[in-house]
């Protein structure tokens, strides 16, 4: 069987897998979150934080409740850091320094898990644990909570209600328990303990005993010395994998227990589980419409955005296995393929499709060093990153993200013809653009001014270890990773310096923080207002011309704000070539 084949194959496999689940996994997580009934080990974990699940807190509440948690989860991972050498199972090692920790602290907790550190030689199996995996859970809980919260603005109906309403129609939903009045979007600390409890926690379980039968380790050994087939000697590290690499995937997050993350057989055995991984890393994502579907009592507008989802994920695919298979130079057109960097168990094909998942997504676990890819291969992560990780996204944020992207596109519509814009029968009025245009504009300020600056450092570019177009196309990476809370990287760059730890970490922190306020800040305005009933001349925003103007606005703001850097790195690399 050749590789396009096995490719082709592996793509409709997972597309089957997605489209059937989509629907039950879907349904599943809309009773979740309209539950009024509050699991016994939920209402222990409300009883031993104080938090009152019966109580709905409008926006700015929610939001600071968002804030509170993440910045306490920063400290917390970080002085679990630094305290390394004194707790148990320290393998030996020392606490991380300050600048690594604070970075690696952001990281985690803002579901990005970029890694300027490698994690079998720096951290103990206790820091993995209790502080890498439980962020791990946390940051994608945060995720889902959000979108939640925005679709609920969305879906009222009803301006001065109780939440007691019974679910169904289009008509308000139990926000999880408690009553409260029409402009609620829940309550914070219930999402979040409900998306752990019952959504993430189970799954990865089960994940975890899959990824052990296909042969991930997971015991906590130490680092033992082995003897190599060449007569040498290798220290590896054992340790709790398996647990830790089904909650990186299914949440989004992509830190890897070993330095080569989804490239190392402990992690990533098998042909088999690296199809596992990957959807276990776009499953949530891809079945959130669903949930989106449910709560605004129109199940085709949840098709229409996955619809949407999907077309671009393919689409992408697509382009990145051409451009991957449009090899050049004396090696690559020997062997056939553009092989450097890529595991010989995975293949070109499924390395192009694990990076294309893991850079659609929030993730950015690897299983082929991206660094290695063709230019032209290598511009389709970054694009992919650029889009704003919607297609399906991350855990949550693709959805909120996807929304956001509905907002514009049905307001660009509105202007078109000369009506005011209103989605879902909400109005789209200069609040709530504001709301967008920020969203917008975080991630490019951050990504631009980053890798500006960066570039006009002179001690910062003679840690790149290329020059020209492909040194450009390493730092714009970095940046455009970090501001998307997406961790891969291109390398080739020593990130693991006191500025690169600080301004990355910086990048992390605002790019998650910043559009998490603006979408709870949108949210909170479409809950408070009266809906609009439609007419004959509202936009349906359930059809395929809906959804093909959706992804056209989602390239298109791509396009105007990326491609003078696209242009200046891995596109001028490729014309170069």
């Amino acid at each position: 069987m050749s590789s396009s084949v096995a490719g082709v194959l592996a793509v409709a496999l997972l597309v089957a897998a997605l489209w059937i689940t989509y629907r039950p996994f879907g349904d599943y997580m809309y009773r979740v979150f309209t539950s009024k009934r509050h699991l016994r080990v939920e209402r222990a974990v409300y009883r031993l934080t104080g938090v009152n699940p019966e109580a709905g807190q409008r926006w700015p509440v929610y939001a600071r409740g968002v804030l509170a948690f993440s910045l306490v989860s920063v400290l917390l991972l970080y002085l679990l850091q630094r305290v390394q050498a004194y707790l148990p199972l320290d393998l030996g090692f020392h606490g991380v320094a300050p600048p690594l920790a604070w970075n690696t602290a952001v990281s985690f907790t803002t579901n990005t898990n970029w890694q300027a550190y490698s994690g079998e030689s720096t951290l103990g199996h206790l820091v993995q644990m209790a502080g890498l995996a439980v962020q791990n859970f946390a940051s994608a809980a945060v995720g889902i909570a959000v979108a939640i919260a925005l679709v609920r603005g969305l879906a009222r109906r009803r301006a001065a209600t109780t939440q007691a309403a019974t679910a169904g129609g289009r008509g308000d939903f139990p926000l999880g328990g408690g009553s409260g009045t029409g402009d609620e979007l829940g309550n914070f600390w219930v999402d979040l303990t409900r998306a752990v409890i019952r959504i993430l926690l189970p799954i990865s379980v089960l994940a975890a005993i899959v990824l052990v039968a296909g042969g991930a380790i997971q015991n906590l050994h130490g680092v033992r010395i082995v003897d190599t087939l060449a007569g040498g000697h290798q220290a590896i590290t054992g340790g709790p994998v398996a647990s830790q690499e089904a909650i990186k995937e299914l949440g989004t997050n992509g830190g890897g227990f070993y330095n080569v993350n989804s490239a190392h057989p402990f992690e990533n055995p098998t042909s088999w589980t690296n199809l596992v991984e990957i959807y276990l890393l776009l499953v949530i994502a891809f079945s959130l419409p669903r949930t989106f579907g449910r709560l605004v009592g129109d199940r085709r507008q949840g098709l229409a955005i996955v619809s949407v989802m999907a077309a671009l994920a393919i689409a992408s695919f697509a382009v990145g296995a051409t451009f991957q298979a449009l090899h050049h130079g004396t090696v690559p057109t020997a062997v056939g393929a553009a092989t450097e960097g890529t595991e010989t168990r995975f293949g070109v094909p499924n390395s192009s499709l694990f990076a294309s998942a893991t850079t659609l997504t929030s993730t950015g676990a690897v299983n082929s060093f991206h660094d290695s890819y063709t230019s032209l291969g290598g511009a389709t992560l970054l694009f992919n990153m650029m889009l704003g990780e919607v297609a399906p996204g991350g855990t949550g944020s693709g959805l909120y993200g996807m929304l956001v992207l509905a907002v514009v596109t049905v307001f660009v519509a509105g202007l078109m013809i000369g009506r005011t814009p209103e989605y879902l029968g909400k109005r789209i009025g200069s609040r709530e653009i504001r709301f967008a245009a920020l969203y917008f504009l975080t991630t490019p300020t951050l990504v631009l001014l980053g890798t500006g600056i960066a570039m006009g450092l002179p001690g910062e570019r003679a840690g790149m270890l290329n020059s020209g177009a492909h040194g450009l196309s390493e730092v714009l990476y970095a940046f455009t990773s970090a501001a998307n809370n997406n961790g891969s990287a291109f390398a080739g760059i020593t990130v693991n310096t006191t500025w690169y730890n600080t301004a990355l970490g910086l990048t992390m922190l605002f790019g998650r923080l910043l559009p998490l306020l603006f979408v709870l800040g949108m949210a909170g305005s479409f809950a408070r207002q009266q809906p609009v009933p439609a007419t004959v001349g509202t936009l349906p925003t359930h059809r395929p011309q809906f959804a093909g103007m959706l992804a056209a606005v989602a390239l298109i703001i791509v396009a105007l704000t990326f491609f003078p850097a696209l242009a200046l790195g891995p596109l001028a690399e490729g014309i170069h070539a």
